[in-house]
């Protein structure tokens, strides 16, 4: 069965469930942090989702596929986000270790498909 629409898509879903999360728990960083780190990591979640969505519409293999790397490649960065804000003390051992799971599951996901296409 052919997907036809990118919301149908579970790496789009879980990269929307990222997203969400990371605004929620940013929310608590220091004020000094929100238009720092907090305001890149809030970039960082936004872009996975929004590159998978682009590529998609763009319905070209090659088009799609750099997207998707791109998408992996802002995992990557909120991954390293993540673990400055652990160091700072801006998040818990635990909200590190459930959002570092989700974005190794997101990257898992990412490449699969890219394999895939």
């Amino acid at each position: 069965m052919k997907v036809k629409d990118y919301k149908d898509l579970k790496v789009w879903q879980k990269g929307i469930e990222i997203a969400d999360t990371i605004y929620t728990v940013t929310a608590e960083f220091p004020k000094s942090e929100q238009y720092g780190l907090a305001g890149q990591m809030r970039r960082a979640s936004v872009s996975i989702p929004s590159n998978i969505a682009e590529g998609f519409a763009r319905q070209h293999s090659k088009e799609y596929k750099q997207f998707l790397r791109i998408a992996l490649g802002g995992c990557a960065e909120l991954d390293t986000q993540l673990v400055i804000s652990c160091r700072r003390n801006y998040i818990t051992d635990k909200e590190f270790e459930d959002l570092a799971e989700d974005i190794n599951h997101e990257s898992r996901m990412l490449m699969s498909l890219i394999n895939k296409i």
